[in-house]
């Protein structure tokens, strides 16, 4: 196994972001939040990459901020400093956001705090059976830095996110996706294998129409109903006219899967 703390790689059109630091429970140090965001930047340059899978190593996905790093980042006494640290958890979480790529998360064990703000950012979960989700914040007398007090309420709910933040407790995974956070749920055994043929899929698809439907989804969620309508007409009569469009309708005319450009 590789002795970097994420390793990243590629498999078929999927770029593979996998968290390893297992033996301190993939915590996310400025270190590993800096690598994140170099493997994602990588996968976004290579046209060949077509959707993302953000993974860990062990048999916990992440347990959150490296709490040995903000306790001296505290003890600094220094503005600067701890908004450098809270800025950069913040621009990872972003940037999976924001990407014209899906990002897909695969959750093992505990995902807890700011292992849970990161895989807020994903744009799909799955999640082992067993998994279990919470933001522990409360229980050490912190709040979100990273994003999760926004986050959580605009995917589980308001008083879903509030019960979770205030009273620090962990959810189940069958719960976590009655709730609307988990997507899909797999035996921990083969999470990363599903999760990754759900990427596969997604990588046969029109990669400009995906980026485009995933921009108007965030994009949207943010505007007035009619505001939000008339962004989706705009783009869809741009969509009309793409190579894609031409090649899906063409596929479907001739009986035969459309064979999609690259980035």
């Amino acid at each position: 196994m590789s002795d970097k703390i994420v390793i990243s790689s590629i498999e078929g059109n999927v770029g593979l972001i996998i968290i390893n630091r297992a033996d301190k429970f993939n915590c996310l140090s400025m270190a590993v939040h800096q690598a994140l965001q170099d493997a994602l930047q990588a996968h976004e340059s290579n046209s060949e990459v077509r959707a993302v899978l953000l993974c860990s190593e062990g048999d916990h996905f992440c347990t959150g901020a490296d709490l040995d790093e903000v306790h001296g980042k505290i003890a600094a006494k220094d503005d600067a400093v701890l908004r450098e640290f809270i800025e950069l958890g913040h621009k990872t979480c972003r940037d999976f956001e924001q990407t014209s790529l899906p990002v897909v998360g695969a959750i093992q064990g505990f995902c807890l705090a700011g292992g849970l703000e990161i895989s807020l950012g994903c744009d799909l979960l799955f999640a082992a059976d067993d998994a279990l989700f919470g933001d522990q914040h409360a229980n050490y007398g912190l709040i979100p830095g990273w994003g999760g007090s926004q986050r959580l309420t605009r995917i589980i709910g308001f008083r879903r996110a509030l019960d979770l933040m205030l009273s620090g407790r962990r959810l189940k995974a069958k719960e976590a996706q009655e709730w609307g956070m988990v997507n899909y749920l797999a035996p921990a055994e083969s999470l990363r294998e599903e999760a990754l043929k759900y990427c596969h899929l997604l990588a046969s698809k029109s990669s400009g129409g995906l980026s485009m439907m995933k921009a108007l989804a965030y994009q949207g969620s943010d505007l007035s109903l009619d505001d939000a309508l008339r962004l989706e007409v705009n783009e869809a009569i741009k969509g009309l006219q793409s190579e894609d469009v031409g090649e899906g309708l063409a596929a479907f005319g001739e009986r035969r899967e459309p064979v999609f450009r690259s980035r």
